[in-house]
């Protein structure tokens, strides 16, 4: 649980530094090339560190976990030039709920009335967070955007998540399979930028934020699928998940984000979410 709570702390401060990157100006593709870059060394020098860099068939598992992780950190980042860090983090972390429901049908992880509850109880917090629509056609037709983004995002890593434990059950460690994930990221987000700008040339906002944010987002995967080797995807990624409480009120208190009693209704529940989904 302490590796899962770890990474809880982590993915809240990489989701803070997403937002900070966006309102400076950093274009997502390049964002997400060159924090994918700072990804893969601190991953691997993981790996090398703990003795735990070893590839089997199973690592290749991790594959399929970039393709997602790419799919979905894109789609985040681009959600947050328009959207609200204090919405788009709570619904992007709420990807466990996918993880969970995948990890009980698929995997057979015990359905109890804890996880029944949590699940349900995270639906209903993503339809609190959700509310106080814009005030103009142009901010709501921004707002949809932004929402489809992050919705595209949130299922993506959340099946990614699911798909990590696939590899530890074929005996990948979990920094050979955060390895093979960033190679994919990597070769994909760098083929993205020169795709879309012809050129690899990141931006200054880029090179301020995406570095730490590399950094950290690296950490908190590997503290995550550390706890998926000592416990169920379905409690695990929903602990890991909750850094969204944090990035929230930062966005609150630090962005001046607008509040709203919904809104803290919504967090709240999502924090009763995850305290019954760790139940149970």
């Amino acid at each position: 649980m302490q590796y899962a709570l770890g990474a809880m702390l982590l993915f809240g401060v990489g989701d803070l530094i997403y937002k900070r990157a966006a309102a400076a100006g950093a274009l997502p593709h390049q964002f997400l090339m060159v924090q994918s870059w700072v990804f893969l060394p601190t991953v691997a020098a993981y790996g090398l560190l703990t003795g735990s860099l070893h590839f089997v068939a199973g690592t290749l598992w991790g594959l399929l976990v970039g393709v997602f992780v790419l799919t979905g950190f894109y789609n985040f980042a681009y959600s947050l030039k328009s959207g609200r860090v204090s919405v788009n983090a709570p619904v992007f972390r709420l990807s466990f709920v996918i993880t969970a429901g995948l990890a009980v049908a698929l995997l057979g992880e015990p359905f109890t009335a804890f996880k029944i509850a949590g699940i349900s109880l995270a639906l209903v917090a993503v339809w609190l967070l959700l509310g106080a629509p814009a005030g103009d056609d142009a901010l709501r037709r921004e707002s949809r955007s932004s929402l489809t983004r992050v919705l595209v995002a949130t299922a993506a890593v959340g099946i990614g998540n699911f798909v990590y434990k696939y590899g530890l059950r074929a005996g990948a460690t979990p920094a050979s399979l955060i390895v093979a994930q960033a190679a994919v990221v990597v070769s994909g987000a760098t083929a993205l930028v020169g795709i879309l700008d012809r050129r690899i040339r990141p931006s200054r906002a880029v090179l301020r934020n995406a570095p730490m944010a590399g950094v950290t987002i690296a950490l908190a995967f590997c503290l995550m699928v550390e706890s998926l080797v000592r416990g169920d995807a379905s409690v695990m990624v929903p602990v890991a998940q909750m850094g969204f409480v944090a990035t929230s009120t930062f966005g609150f208190l630090f962005l001046r984000e607008p509040f709203s009693a919904r809104k803290g209704a919504g967090v709240l529940v999502a924090i009763a979410a995850l305290a019954s989904l760790a139940g149970g």
